[in-house]
């Protein structure tokens, strides 16, 4: 029996070592796309809310900007510090994984080159070339290969929390930008209603936006962002202008 590598198998060699991850990396970009978006969504609503409920109550510069400011740094600080915690947990999770299969294979590397051989065995490799295709990876990166197959995992691919921390909080500053130009640029009497048009428009977009990124009904998530920010707005000025009218701010 030839030990060579027949023609037809070197397609489940391929999927296995070189194209999955480079699908998991396009995957990953596309979820960090959609985080940010989401993250500029909740930059626009919360801060929206805030400076509108504040307008609700006074037509004052002063207090709607620092608000708003206000709303922004901590909203900014709280997105990064929940990204940061989150991230934290997967990478842990990531690199102690690469940790355990790298002392694996140092300890018992006949038993893993047999866990891989069988790894392709399961997804439909006769015997003798899933062993083979197993020897040649183990060959070429015995670790990417395990990672791979075995995980799903790219050593290179594991995502940094302070990155990630800092992608959530410069999404919510640049969504948060947006209702604080809208509320302090027009004259008094126009800020809540250009505030509003210009918040739902935006929300508009990023509801496409998120949309297209995941594959679904640009419609349905626009219609369900723009409801929800038009709530959230009217809630927030309607409460600010009750408190306004009754003399408590």
């Amino acid at each position: 029996m030839s030990t060579d590598l027949p023609h037809d198998a070197a397609a489940p060699d391929a999927p296995a070592h070189d194209n999955e991850p480079h699908r998991g990396g396009l995957a990953q970009r596309l979820n960090w796309l959609r985080a940010g978006v989401l993250g500029a969504n909740d930059g626009i609503v919360s801060v929206a809310s805030i400076v509108v409920g504040v307008a609700g109550a006074t037509s004052q510069s002063g207090p709607i900007l620092t608000a708003g400011i206000a709303g922004l740094v901590g909203g900014a600080i709280s997105m990064a510090l929940g990204e940061y915690v989150s991230v934290s947990s997967q990478s842990d999770s990531e690199r102690a994984l690469i940790a355990k299969e790298r002392q694996e294979l140092e300890q018992m590397p006949e038993e893993e080159l047999e866990e891989l051989a069988g790894l392709y065995r399961a997804k439909g490799l006769s015997e003798e070339t899933a062993r083979q295709v197993a020897v040649e990876l183990t060959q070429h990166d015995a670790l990417a290969a395990h990672l791979s197959a075995e995980l799903n995992i790219d050593e290179s691919d594991v995502v940094s929390p302070w990155h990630a921390a800092a992608a959530s909080a410069a999404a919510f500053t640049i969504g948060a930008i947006l209702p604080l130009l809208a509320i302090l640029l027009p004259p008094p009497e126009w800020r809540v209603p250009v505030t509003f048009v210009a918040v739902l428009v935006a929300l508009a977009i990023t509801g496409a936006v998120s949309a297209q990124i995941g594959g679904s009904s640009r419609f349905r998530a626009m219609t369900r962002v723009v409801i929800g920010g038009a709530l959230a707005l009217i809630a927030t000025y309607s409460v600010g202008a009750l408190l306004g009218a009754s003399g408590v701010v």
